[in-house]
């Protein structure tokens, strides 16, 4: 599974010109999901999501995690995060999991973050998403499993 988490003061996610989804200040995850992830490698980057100390403290250190500012989640599926530009100049996304398999890790990977957060909210999985934030700090993490 590869994540790119970008710390958001808001973000949202559009299907069809209708938000989807929407949050203030958190953390927006784009996740793409390979043939080799499962339900324990989710479990693992859900912990490490809801436990990066990534949100500033009052004295302008990155030592706050997102329970502790009290942030919400805004999850999109990404299967473009797996594309291979080796070779050629048209990406290949063979090292993409299968619809089957990324759509119920993506599903499951929201049911996991709603247990440990208040405020989750995501895209569709395999909808035309159009997707705005303002990136706090810049701040952007890749996390692979």
């Amino acid at each position: 599974m590869r994540l790119v988490i970008q710390r958001v003061s808001q973000a949202s996610v559009q299907v069809d010109g209708e938000i989807a989804g929407q949050i203030g200040r958190g953390l927006l995850v784009l996740a793409g999901v390979s043939d080799q992830d499962t339900k324990a490698d989710v479990d693992k980057l859900v912990q490490k999501i809801i436990k990066l100390r990534i949100f500033e403290d009052e004295n302008r250190k990155t030592n706050l995690s997102l329970k502790e500012v009290d942030g919400g989640l805004l999850i999109v599926s990404q299967f473009t995060l797996y594309a291979d530009c080796r070779k050629g100049n048209r990406p290949s996304f063979t090292g993409a999991g299968s619809p089957a398999l990324a759509k119920q890790l993506y599903e499951y990977m929201i049911e996991q973050c709603s247990k440990e957060v208040e405020r989750v909210a995501h895209g569709i999985f395999g909808a035309d998403m159009k997707v705005q934030l303002t990136n706090d700090g810049p701040f952007t993490i890749i996390l692979d499993n």
